[in-house]
């Protein structure tokens, strides 16, 4: 990546992205940047962005053995190498490290879009009031969605212990890796079916970012799929061009 000067690109700041978690998303992300700062300035020129690709194996092993404070070190301290880069935004782009999204933020010395935060607003303008959650174990049992959620009086549904165990093996051991299987998808969309019967769900949050690889569609069994590598790419691009 180039180092550019500070607000260099016009009006439009430079984008910091710690990535790597997973390498997949990460690709995904800096396509999804490209295309939202097309269709808002569609002159042929591309945004600013930095990218730094951390370690998603140390991330994850400091969420499993609850190693909070030593997340939150580390991932500022990644935060930082944006900033010196010339980052004037950021994001984390993965759903899992938000556990400590609130501490990170408080310690950057520049503005971090939340993951979370973001797709609850995309929640709230489709008017839902119900929505499933899928993602990694740690997503889907942590406080950190139904403690934005519930601000916004939006309820949240999980799948059972059985089909969580599954969503977070798959998550790993194939969308991480950028494996790809029809079978997976479709025991995916059995899960998504169930969870709309017994919950009564009117959306879906893909609350992992390798989860847009294998469900692509906008809507799974009639009801809409909120992509957060989705919005999260178009809302660090809206943050940029403020």
């Amino acid at each position: 990546m180039l180092l550019r000067e500070k607000g260099s690109q016009g009006s439009m700041k430079t984008i910091g992205i710690v990535g790597g978690l997973g390498p997949e998303s990460t690709i995904e992300y800096y396509r999804l940047i490209i295309a939202a700062y097309a269709e808002r300035r569609p002159d042929g020129s591309y945004p600013s962005v930095i990218i730094n690709s951390i370690d998603l194996k140390k991330v994850l092993d400091l969420v499993a053995t609850n190693e909070l404070a030593k997340l939150t070190e580390y991932l500022v301290s990644e935060i930082q190498r944006l900033a010196t880069a010339g980052a004037d935004c950021g994001l984390v782009a993965a759903n899992t490290p938000h556990i400590v999204f609130d501490e990170v933020r408080r310690q950057s010395s520049i503005p971090l879009i939340s993951i979370v935060e973001a797709t609850c607003q995309a929640a709230k303008a489709l008017e839902l009031r119900n929505v499933g959650l899928f993602g990694a174990r740690f997503t889907m049992q942590g406080r950190f969605y139904p403690d934005v959620f519930s601000k916004e009086e939006i309820t949240l549904a999980v799948p059972d212990q059985h089909d969580q165990a599954f969503i977070h093996h798959i998550y790993l051991n194939e969308l991480v890796k950028g494996t790809v299987r029809t079978e997976t998808r479709e025991r995916l969309l059995a899960i998504v079916a169930r969870l709309k019967e017994r919950e009564g769900i009117q959306g879906l949050i893909l609350g992992g970012t390798e989860l847009s690889l294998i469900l692509r569609d906008a809507t799974v069994h009639g009801i809409p799929v909120l992509d957060t590598t989705k919005i999260h790419a178009r809302a660090i691009v809206a943050e940029a061009f403020s």
